[in-house]
């Protein structure tokens, strides 16, 4: 049998555990999905193939992936029954997917393929989808997309970028607001919600619609507490929106006692303070500006100084 490594999959690699669009999937190598669960008893293990590229499909392809299957329904293996499924489960937290409840990753790479299990333990839903891809080519698309996907003006000036899978949210002239999903493709193509865009293409059919174009970046909460130091008062700020919400007057208490209790109700919230200082800024600066990517500041939410090109030359 083939060597194989296996570990929890990554946030990043979560998102090719799921069904895509057909020009994601061929640039990634994708050669079908296994669909399996343990039946009523929890002990059985039914089974059904979907090709996605059958050339793909090699004797030797389908050699490696009934032994590696195989191996994972060995007695203690992941794959033995809903119970050792379960175990695992509990006892890998690092691998809970973030994109869908009940669910965690794992990824098993083999010299040529990799397979993304994504495993559910209920009962009376699908246990396991596998999806097996060539692994180079998963990988380079992976490491492509991690360039972020760009968006523009009509003339080519960069508005922001933001990572592979993250919504934007396109506000019409008279407030109505689309919430969409975005995937890389290529430097200059990219995937909103499944229909395929040049990013100039897009830049021109927005600005002719009118449309407000902003990142809702999965990085940030979709509410955090904040502290208005020029009405010493207290407020909430929701991802997308502008201004906050108040909630303390502003006699209530002191400003030290303002500021401490807005870290206490973000920590309680698990928010750091770099995501607090960005959903502040966009709130009041707009959503696409860099202070607004909690990327760009440290672990005690101070922005981040870009470095100067002197800084880079003299490295």
């Amino acid at each position: 049998m083939a060597e194989y490594s296996k570990r929890a999959m990554t946030e990043e690699e979560d998102k090719y555990s799921f069904r895509q669009s057909s020009q994601i999937s061929n640039q990634c190598g994708l050669i079908g999905h296994l669909r399996a669960d343990f039946g009523s008893d929890g002990s059985g293990f039914f089974t059904s193939w979907t090709d996605f590229r059958a050339d793909l499909k090699t004797d030797e392809f389908a050699l490696e992936f009934d032994e590696m299957i195989n191996s994972l329904r060995e007695d203690g293996d992941i794959l033995h029954s809903r119970t050792d499924l379960a175990v695992y489960c509990s006892e890998t937290p690092q691998s809970k997917m973030r994109l869908t409840d009940n669910s965690f990753g794992v990824r098993v790479d083999t010299e040529r393929y990799t397979y993304l299990l994504r495993l559910n333990p209920n009962k009376g839903e699908y246990n396991l989808y596998c999806y097996c891809y060539r692994r180079d080519w998963l990988d380079q698309h992976i490491r492509q997309a991690r360039k972020g996907i760009r968006f523009i003006t009509p003339h080519y000036k960069e508005l922001f970028r933001i990572p592979d899978g993250d919504k934007i949210r396109i506000v019409l002239p008279g407030g109505e607001k689309h919430d969409r999903t975005v995937r890389y493709i290529d430097e200059y193509h990219a995937e909103i919600d499944d229909n395929l865009y040049h990013i100039c293409e897009f830049a021109e059919r927005m600005e002719a619609a009118g449309a407000k174009v902003i990142p809702l970046r999965s990085a940030l909460p979709e509410h955090c507490y904040v502290y208005i130091e020029t009405e010493n008062r207290i407020g909430i700020v929701t991802k997308g929106e502008s201004g906050y919400q108040p909630v303390t007057d502003k006699e209530c208490f002191d400003k030290d006692t303002n500021r401490q209790t807005v870290d206490e109700c973000n920590r309680l919230w698990s928010i750091t303070k770099a995501q607090a200082e960005a959903m502040k800024a966009g709130s009041m600066f707009g959503w696409h500006v860099p202070a607004a990517d909690p990327k760009n500041y440290d672990a005690d939410g101070r922005l981040i100084k870009p470095k100067s090109r002197d800084t880079d030359r003299e490295r």
